[in-house]
């Protein structure tokens, strides 16, 4: 909803600034961004608390050992960016799921997460599936 004090950010203006990130992260770091690698790698390092001998027994943990590095620093940046950016823009709020999502799944709460589960489960699957 856009009121008088909700200052919006431009998208053209921010899709060229993720796109000149991108870039300066190849030319400079030689790394693509992505995010899919942090989510596994985090799930590693709590699985770690749990079992550290069953972690380090694991195929695709002996080749990426779960740590924290570049990539996982730049999704908690992710994470940051965009609660400045809707503080900025006046447009932050709290709330479980956007009245859209309530409108097309009904007001079970349980229903909307599990969508939502399994939404974000799939989009993972296809981003690791493809290698990223």
């Amino acid at each position: 909803m856009k009121t008088p004090q909700n200052r919006d950010w431009n998208p053209y203006l921010a899709g060229a600034l993720s796109g000149l990130v991108s870039v300066f992260s190849v030319a400079i770091a030689g790394k693509f961004l992505g995010a899919s690698t942090t989510f596994v790698r985090s799930a590693g390092m709590i699985e770690k608390l749990f079992g550290p001998d069953r972690v380090a027994r694991m195929a695709y943990f002996m080749k990426e050992t779960p740590k924290i590095d570049w990539q996982w620093m730049f999704v908690v940046g992710i994470f940051i960016g965009a609660f400045i950016a809707a503080k900025t823009g006046r447009t932050f709020r709290w709330q479980a799921l956007p009245p859209m999502w309530e409108a097309r799944f009904g007001p079970s709460r349980i229903r909307r997460g599990l969508v939502a589960f399994l939404g974000g489960t799939v989009a993972m699957f296809g981003a690791r599936l493809a290698d990223g």
